[in-house]
């Protein structure tokens, strides 16, 4: 205990002098940081992480989907990153009589790896400063044209620290991926939203795809000639498992930070924005629980779309705890009033805050529109569905028809018109009186409220059903009626359309002034830029936490915890058979460890490394560049990260990669896998 406190403490005194743990800087940037990484045990030099000339760990990582990270750990485009990342591309090749959500899939071979339509992997080719580019006038599109020739390539310029600066990035999207490996869902998302966020964890959060190419290794749609990725570098694995104080390496694609906004912005997050959100949401996760509850298929078909609601739902509440617990608001206010007097005498910038906070005054009250339409109207499936057809009107009858079918995959009408009911009486009871349409509030008037109106649109609306439309029949269904009510709202609400409430233009503007003065002023602060989806570094170390007075959470969870959970009631916590049987044998192998004087097997460990969403499937590696685990969460006392970053109580999850290759050995007997990975 003595060693461990001791150790932990080493790390705090680290965090306090300099920083270490705190930030997601830029990998083409990282020399600034190598020192201080080199303190805390890292062994390798900065252009082993990130070079433009020669391959680097950067290569070994990549934009999973639309919103995760995934890592290459073999020569053959062998892929690994979160179950929860994969649990969509897992419920599309999923049905009830092949349900790889419950029990899981592994294949023998690579002539049984699954091919998912749609899914891509997006690798990082470059990154390029071109702030002054577009100083000198040069346009945007012509830099991403000249840089995005052949094949499957894209670009985005990114605006770094509101503005001041701006980064382009060169990614080659690989469109054939596969599904090797998924354990049961009762393993991957052991726990299921009652832990998401929780600490201890037991969840064994992976899934393992392959990347196939075209025989030149350029990206190509999928086809049964397409070969196996080769990467330009890839992860080793390290089974030696970690201790308290070992440096650990994030590398991934962090979503969404605010660390240098002012108090109006948290205040409008804790205060305004997370309330409502949380609780529109718990009415739809109600909702979808008690029907999946009833019916197994209904379950499988609804798994990704409450996991989806899930997720934020709970980070929005741990958010708000921990603002509060921080006091931000409050924090924040007093550092603007240090700010503010030092500002006093500077012309530029003397009267800045007042035009922030004038700023937030003026679009608050349409950010919260968008927030809300977007939670309440926005929210019911059959809306979004109208409003796809309304603008795919020039199809034929035939090809509308097929169109249809498709946005009704997955799809139960009777969940959506309860759903619908629900959503349309907060949308009426929250709104500004101002910005309800008038026309609905009279439709509502006219069937004697929301349920008549509602169940009206249902029972009446043709658009969910197998029925061939014509054009005009289209035109004049009910539900379109329905979608067209909202015009006006969706057409202001494109104003607000960003990430947060600070990134709407007429607020953001002024942070640019503002960065820059923050920077003229506060010279002992380390700025690194929020987190915005782009491929980011975050370092820090192995530690636990004291999560409340007298209470110490150690750094890594076992299989003894999975046991204790584990409840065949609930379909969460029902652990396969076998894994029982493995347990009560204390079949282990080569996984085996010791604790307490007894043999368990590692599952999940705590580390000290500043993450966000984006960074879920990300590399957790070790001194030496080797991976360690797979990033999946952060503990729920950690989700105000995203706003502010405490040392001291601030950890992500992962699991270890340990756990990883047990289940892959125990459970999937992937012995070709285990080949491949060299593991011995």
């Amino acid at each position: 205990m003595i060693k461990r406190l001791l150790l932990c403490a080493m790390a705090g005194f680290v965090i306090a002098t300099t920083f270490a743990d705190e930030g997601m800087w830029l990998p083409n940037h990282i020399k600034e940081r190598i020192k201080e990484m080199r303190k805390m045990g890292f062994k390798l030099k900065a252009d082993d992480i990130y070079s433009a000339d020669k391959a680097s760990l950067k290569d070994a990582v990549v934009q999973f989907g639309g919103g995760c990270t995934g890592e290459f750990v073999s020569e053959q485009g062998l892929l690994l990153t979160n179950h929860h990342c994969g649990y969509s591309s897992i419920q599309k090749l999923s049905s009830v009589e092949h349900d790889y959500l419950t029990n899981g899939y592994w294949a023998q071979s690579m002539v049984e790896e699954l091919p998912v339509p749609g899914l891509t992997v997006s690798l990082l080719v470059g990154m390029e400063d071109v702030t002054e580019r577009l100083a000198a006038g040069e346009k945007r599109e012509d830099i991403i044209a000249e840089a995005t020739k052949g094949e499957g390539y894209r670009a985005s310029i990114e605006s770094l620290y509101y503005g001041n600066q701006f980064v382009m990035y060169v990614y080659q999207t690989y469109r054939d991926v596969r599904l090797v490996g998924a354990p049961p869902s009762s393993i991957g998302k052991f726990g299921g939203d009652t832990d998401n966020w929780i600490w201890p964890r037991h969840t064994g959060d992976f899934s393992i795809f392959r990347v196939y190419a075209g025989s030149d290794n350029q990206p190509a749609d999928y086809s049964k000639e397409n070969v196996p990725y080769r990467p330009k570098r890839h992860f080793k694995i390290c089974t030696d498992g970690v201790q308290e104080g070992d440096f650990t390496m994030i590398y991934g694609f962090p979503g969404n930070t605010q660390e240098y906004v002012i108090s109006d912005a948290v205040e409008y997050v804790a205060n305004v924005s997370n309330p409502m959100k949380i609780a529109m949401r718990t009415q739809r996760l109600e909702t979808i629980s008690e029907a999946q509850s009833k019916d197994v298929a209904v379950r499988i078909a609804y798994a990704a779309k409450h996991a989806n609601i899930a997720n934020s739902w709970k980070k929005w509440q741990g958010e708000s705890l921990g603002l509060e617990r921080l006091g931000t608001i409050e924090k924040k206010q007093r550092y603007e009033a240090r700010f503010a007097a030092w500002a006093a005498t500077k012309p530029e910038y003397s009267t800045l805050l007042d035009s922030m906070r004038a700023a937030y005054a003026s679009n608050t009250k349409g950010y919260f529109v968008r927030e809300l339409f977007n939670e309440s109207v926005g929210a019911i499936e059959a809306y979004g569905i109208a409003r796809k057809l309304r603008q795919a009107t020039s199809a034929t009858a035939e090809e509308q028809l097929a169109y249809r079918r498709k946005l009704l995959i997955d799809y139960n009408k009777e969940i959506d018109r309860t759903i619908a009911r629900r959503m349309l009486a907060e949308f009426m009871a929250r709104m500004p009186k101002e910005s309800i349409p008038q026309v609905l509030t009279d439709e509502i008037n006219s069937r004697d409220g929301i349920k008549e109106y509602i169940d009206s649109l249902y029972n009446n609306t043709k658009i969910l059903g197998n029925d061939t439309l014509s054009n005009d029949e289209l035109l004049a269904d009910p539900m379109l009626a329905f979608e067209g009510i909202f015009d006006e709202i969706v057409k202001q609400n494109r104003a607000y359309t960003y990430r947060n409430i600070s990134n709407v233009p007429a607020i953001e503007k002024w942070y640019t002034t503002y960065m820059q003065a923050l920077r003229e002023w506060d010279k002992e602060r380390a700025f690194y830029p929020d987190a915005n989806f782009t491929l980011r570094v975050a370092y820090g170390t192995i530690c636990g936490y004291e999560n409340a007075d007298g209470e110490y959470h150690t750094h890594l969870s076992t299989l003894d915890g999975v046991i204790a959970k584990e409840n065949p009631e609930i379909y969460d916590y029902d652990i396969p058979q076998a894994l029982r049987d493995i347990y009560k044998n204390k079949d282990y192998g080569r996984w085996s460890i010791e604790k307490n004087g007894r043999p368990t097997v590692p599952v999940c460990f705590l580390a000290s490394n500043h993450t966000s969403g984006g960074n879920s499937g990300s590399p957790v590696i070790n001194g030496k560049g080797e991976l360690v685990g797979i990033n999946f969460d952060r503990t729920w006392r950690s989700t105000m990260s995203d706003i502010e970053f405490d040392p001291s109580i601030c950890r992500n999850i992962s699991v270890d990669i340990r756990y990883v290759l047990f289940i892959v050995d125990r459970l999937g007997h992937a012995q070709y896998l285990l080949d491949e990975l060299k593991v011995k």
